[in-house]
């Protein structure tokens, strides 16, 4: 028999998508008061997987992604995501009777093992947290790399992305306990 244990702390990081490079700068400065300085900050990734956001964001969306230096537990992600959903609320415009978000703002972890993202969309790979947050671990480390999940979004599946969280894995990889699988 097992007995329950807390996890060692994972790294939280944030994946923001925005037509406007100002408005990701801004939110970039908001959510380092919220949770802390960065460990990195990516290059600003083109984002044209899709035209689902097009609306809301505009043409020209890209995706740009930080990682936190304060390590989390990772039953935090739920609250992190309410917060960066009040922060999205921040910055909407109007088009008609819609509020339409300028801004998506993703919050998730990574630990040596796994990529963890954090929604509010419910399906059959993704597990309740409370509050009406769920999670889904969207890559999983084997064999040297993180590798995508039959569900992982375009996005991170791009081997530039993939690329971004081998190169952050082995950064805090020493600090982690070194008994994630995966290893």
């Amino acid at each position: 028999m097992g007995d329950p244990a807390t996890p060692p702390p994972v790294t939280l990081f944030v994946g923001m998508l925005s037509g406007e490079i100002s408005l990701l700068d801004a939110l970039q400065g908001r959510l380092k008061e919220k949770f802390g300085p960065l460990l990195h900050s990516s290059e600003d990734f083109p984002w044209h997987y899709t035209d689902y956001y097009a609306e809301e964001l505009g043409e020209a969306i890209v995706r740009r992604f930080l990682f936190f230096r304060n390590r989390i537990q990772p039953d935090e992600i739920a609250r992190i995501k309410r917060t960066t959903i009040a922060l999205e609320r921040g910055y909407v415009r109007a088009r008609g009777a819609r509020l339409l978000r300028r801004i998506n703002l993703d919050p998730g972890y990574l630990d040596t093992a796994r990529v963890v993202l954090a929604t509010t969309k419910d399906y059959s790979h993704r597990i309740y947290l409370g509050d009406g947050i769920f999670a889904e671990v969207t890559l999983t480390y084997v064999r040297g790399s993180y590798r995508p999940q039959p569900h992982t979004y375009p996005d991170y599946r791009a081997l530039e992305t993939v690329a971004l969280f081998n190169r952050i894995r082995a950064q805090i990889a020493g600090a982690c306990d070194g008994k994630s699988a995966g290893k």
